[in-house]
């Protein structure tokens, strides 16, 4: 009977040891295995060979050391915790070991002595985890809080320290030295009210925000402080609770600005604002008054119901838009002036406004954007000025100013006609009345004096056709007959046959390469544009090479002519493209200067503009931009069949 209970005892515990071998093997979060009494590695689980690397068929048999960094190896790092362990019964530690790839691992580390019931030393129980992680997180927390400890040692300008729950100062930084003007040996320990004035500490006001701060998590408040010197300054402060893990009161967060310079700024503009208010509302001339973002009117001063006819009650809280005419309205204007100063920060504008009787005004207004120091928008301000009379004035003037420009121009253009017309036509007169002298002479001879004849009615005709220009141009009657084209091709085209025209004055047309560009066009009003740009640069930069670039830029087409020549004066570039216009004297130069005025209306009828300026390095350039797509105009019912200028051959 003896001998089956002891048969069932060894069963058990054989059973309970299995069940144990099999927990711990399967733990994959510690390493737990055995030692012999040397230090030889004799079981090894899961975990361990996780945490290590080896297998059990690797590490069985080696010593322990293998884990170990090669300093502390040579150290005898090993053998002094096997007989501490030994001695003491148990041995911890937290260190560096090594894995079998080589790489470091931070340990925790117990060594457990086992020995048999009669106390020999069977060997070692050994249980390590990796804390790598953990040591990674610790010691970024210790340099965040070494950062946040420089940090706050090195602000000037904020007294930032800590409180204990009972209010007494416990830390000190430099800013609040400055501020303050206490040493941290002479204020550490103090109670916080030594910063307050005595009938707010009588009110118990300190403890009151100590108080809030601990319930709320936070307290701000602004107020005078006193420094130690008893001088008073103005204070932004913010109490904010610390608090442990578990929730316990362990302090306060104190941080405090100087705001006594800012209190001053603030103050001398509120005065400064009630004396622009008193302003306002004394000014009788213009109407002053603020709009919110959405338009409506917030103020209302005595110009304004004096010039628009509204009392402050019956206006603020309207709509801006009730100052405006109906073809305004249906335009939205309102909206778009509203758009216009939100993007620009201000708008302009002069046209007809609408009084509370129906009665209109020429107005000139300004909408200026309002916003906060934030940038966040606060609203418009609106000015308004009456000008009806000096619209009319002007008006006046200006009819009187033109009746006396069209009286000068047509003047001029007589003269002028009369001298361009004259000479080819005399010219032609004599060469006709020569050809019919020498009618028995060589036939060449004939031959050329026909080809004079007939560049001389060339000339003619085109003088002609530019007079035509200008008279479609004055009535409104230029029309465009819009095609596909090439610009780069037209360009050439263009070049090619003005290339006898550039040799008889020495001047080397230079085309540079450029891709094709295409766009809707009137193609004959393209080319005479070119011509007229081309042979401007034969009659005043001859004996200079001209350069011709195009490119294309988005939805508009480029093009450029630059020449070499003398340049434009100055005094003529803000009405070189007038009508009647030259950059240099007629006794100089010949023609009507009419060439770059019709030239800028072609290209302004293309939804385009033109512009000439001189060359840093000596000549002048004329920009072409147009858009690329051009809508057909309907042409006008009397000119839909007039013809447009001939292509030169």
């Amino acid at each position: 009977m003896r001998d089956q209970s002891s048969s069932a005892i060894v069963e058990l515990s054989t059973l309970q040891e299995e069940r144990a071998r099999m927990i711990l093997d399967n733990i994959e979060d510690y390493a737990v295995f055995m030692l012999d009494p040397t230090g030889h590695v004799k079981t090894w689980n899961k975990g361990a060979e996780r945490i290590n690397g080896y297998t059990l068929g690797e590490i069985q048999g080696r010593h322990f050391s293998i884990f170990y960094p090669p300093a502390d190896i040579v150290a005898g790092k090993c053998e002094r915790e096997l007989r501490c362990a030994t001695a003491e019964g148990r041995f911890e530690e937290e260190g560096w070991r090594i894995r079998k790839n080589g790489e470091s691992y931070w340990a925790s580390v117990i060594i457990t002595a086992m020995r048999d019931p009669t106390g020999k030393l069977v060997g070692f129980a050994k249980i390590t985890r990796d804390l790598t992680e953990r040591r990674k997180a610790e010691e970024q927390l210790r340099q965040s809080e070494e950062r946040f400890r420089l940090l706050v040692a090195s602000i000037k300008d904020y007294a930032i320290f800590m409180l204990e729950p009972d209010g007494r100062v416990n830390s000190w930084n430099p800013g609040a030295q400055r501020l303050k003007g206490y040493q941290a040996q002479e204020i550490i320990g103090q109670p916080i009210s030594r910063f307050y004035l005595e009938e707010e500490v009588a009110r118990g006001k300190p403890w009151d925000l100590l108080r809030e701060a601990a319930e709320q998590g936070r307290v701000e408040d602004e107020g005078w402080r006193v420094r130690k010197d008893g001088s008073l300054f103005w204070a932004n402060v913010i109490i904010t609770a610390v608090r442990d893990e578990e929730g316990r009161l362990r302090g306060f967060a104190k941080v405090t600005r100087d705001l006594t310079e800012r209190r001053k700024s603030e103050e001398q503009l509120r005065r400064g604002e009630e004396r622009f208010r008193l302003l306002v509302s004394s000014v009788k001339d213009y109407a002053i008054f603020m709009l919110d973002p959405q338009g409506r009117v917030m103020t209302w001063n005595d110009g304004a119901a004096h010039l628009k006819g509204y009392s402050a009650r019956e206006i603020v809280g309207e709509h801006f838009s009730r100052f405006y005419p109906p073809e305004d309205l249906a335009r939205n204007k309102p909206a778009q002036q509203i758009e216009a100063a939100r993007r620009d920060g201000r708008v302009e504008d002069e046209g007809w406004r609408v009084r509370k009787d129906g009665t209109r005004f020429w107005a000139s207004v300004t909408l200026t954007v309002m916003r906060d120091a934030k940038g966040e928008l606060l609203g418009f301000s609106k000015v308004t000025r009456d000008l009806t009379e000096h619209k009319r004035t002007e008006e006046e003037r200006l009819q009187l100013a033109q009746s006396q420009e069209a009286i000068r121009l047509r003047d001029e253009f007589l003269s002028i006609a009369a001298h361009e017309l004259k000479t080819p036509l005399t010219a032609l007169q004599l060469q006709i009345q020569g050809l019919r002298r020498d009618m028995a002479s060589l036939e060449h001879k004939h031959e050329a004096r026909i080809e004079r004849a007939l560049r001389s009615t060339g000339r003619l005709s085109h003088l002609v056709e530019t007079l035509l220009d200008v008279s479609r141009i004055s009535t409104g009657r230029l029309t465009l007959h819009p095609e596909r084209m090439d610009l780069v091709a037209t360009v050439r085209d263009v070049t090619e046959r003005l290339h006898d025209s550039a040799a008889s004055v020495d001047c080397q047309l230079v085309l540079q390469e450029a891709r094709p560009i295409e766009g809707t066009w009137d193609r004959l009003r393209i080319e005479q544009v070119i011509t007229n740009l081309l042979s401007n640069s034969f009659k005043y930069a001859a004996g200079h090479p001209i350069e011709i670039s195009m490119e294309r830029e988005g939805a508009e087409a480029i093009l450029v002519i630059t020449d070499k020549g003398p340049g434009l004066p100055e005094k003529f570039m803000p009405r070189l493209f007038g009508r009647f216009e030259r950059a240099a004297p007629m006794s100089h130069y010949g023609g009507l200067g009419l060439g770059l005025y019709v030239s800028r209306e072609i290209v302004e009828a293309h939804g385009g503009i033109i512009s000439a300026e001189n060359v840093p390095e000596g000549g002048a350039r004329f920009t072409i931009r147009m858009p690329t797509d051009l809508l057909a105009p309907s042409a006008a019912p009397d000119e839909a069949a007039a013809p447009g200028p001939e292509r030169p051959r």
